[in-house]
């Protein structure tokens, strides 16, 4: 019989530029009123069907009057992922919450702890697969019976997502964000044929940031996700310079490098404006994979923009408060 083995969640290189798919911790954690973003891959255009990856998100921070200190977070996420020849595909929409706790009154110290729930449907394109049973030793039939069966192609479930996050600022110059993820929490069933024991195994990530200026011009950024689901890891160092063209209006090209071990090196290159904040990355494979992708391994672009309608909620006597 046929066996299908899928479920590596979706990811990105540029994994700083889709926050919220690290941990809905990070919902309204940000120094504004609204924030949107998209993020885009193309992965293996060498081969003879790329994978691509779309993901866009829109949230709010909220300052309910009942509320002293304190503020929530609100936000949709909406994934969507094709693979290969069969098109295989995930469509994920997920609606986060948040709340955000002051630790300190200057607003250097800040709590987060968030909660999404998502619809989720994965499927793919059955007349687009072939099968052993379909060759007759000299050519290929698509009349011919596959001997395989199906329940069915598309296949939906609910998914449940928790997370937390923190941001100290010491000395209004050195800027830690820490940020944990802790995805699939009911271990939802996928299945194609009945079987309900084939299920999504939990998954966890852990992010780390600092930033500190290194000069009246630069900023050194040094990053790292480390993820976890069943019995895999997967570990992404990133690193880059920040020069700013003008530092009042956060102004800034920036470059750098990732690495994803055994798989990948990442070249980075990014610039903001404002509360304008954008990123191009290619990776270049290392992997065995090599010679179906000549070491072309994929492309990706994002943009995430911030929208102030007041000034900001927190009081800002240090820098760069929630500012992601």
């Amino acid at each position: 019989m046929l066996k299908l083995s899928f479920s590596q969640d979706i990811h990105f290189s540029q994994f700083d530029g889709s926050l919220l798919n690290l941990t809905p911790g990070f919902t309204g954690f940000f120094n504004g009123d609204f924030r949107v973003g998209a993020i885009y891959r193309s992965q293996w255009q060498a081969v003879p069907v790329p994978y691509s990856t779309f993901s866009m998100n829109g949230e709010a921070r909220i300052k309910p009057k009942q509320l002293v200190k304190d503020m929530v977070g609100v936000g949709l996420v909406f994934n969507n992922d094709k693979a290969g020849d069969t098109r295989y595909g995930t469509t994920q929409l997920y609606a986060n919450g948040s709340y955000i706790f002051l630790g300190k009154a200057d607003s250097s110290l800040l709590f987060t702890i968030g909660m999404n729930l998502g619809w989720c449907q994965v499927g793919f394109d059955y007349d687009k697969m072939t099968f052993d049973n379909q060759y007759d030793g000299v050519s290929y039939n698509k009349t011919t019976a596959t001997g395989e069966n199906f329940d069915w192609t598309k296949f939906n479930y609910a998914d449940v997502n928790m997370g937390t996050g923190i941001q100290y600022i010491l000395n209004q110059k050195h800027k830690f964000t820490i940020g944990l993820g802790f995805h699939h929490l009911t271990n939802p069933v996928i299945t194609y044929q009945g079987n309900r024991l084939s299920r999504l195994d939990f998954k966890m990530t852990n992010y780390l940031s600092y930033t500190t200026p290194i000069s009246r011009t630069a900023d050194i950024i040094a990053e790292a996700l480390i993820s976890k689901q069943a019995k895999n890891y997967e570990i992404i160092p990133h690193s880059s310079l920040k020069y700013y063209l003008n530092r009042d209006d956060n102004r800034a090209v920036s470059g750098g490098l990732c690495l994803r071990a055994k798989d990948a090196i990442v070249f980075r290159v990014g610039y903001s404006y404002k509360t304008l904040n954008s990123g191009i990355a290619y990776d270049i494979n290392t992997s065995k994979f090599t010679a179906a992708t000549n070491r072309r391994g994929a492309f990706e672009i994002f943009v995430n923009y911030i929208i102030r309608r007041a000034p900001a909620k927190f009081e800002k006597k240090r820098m760069c408060p929630v500012f992601m």
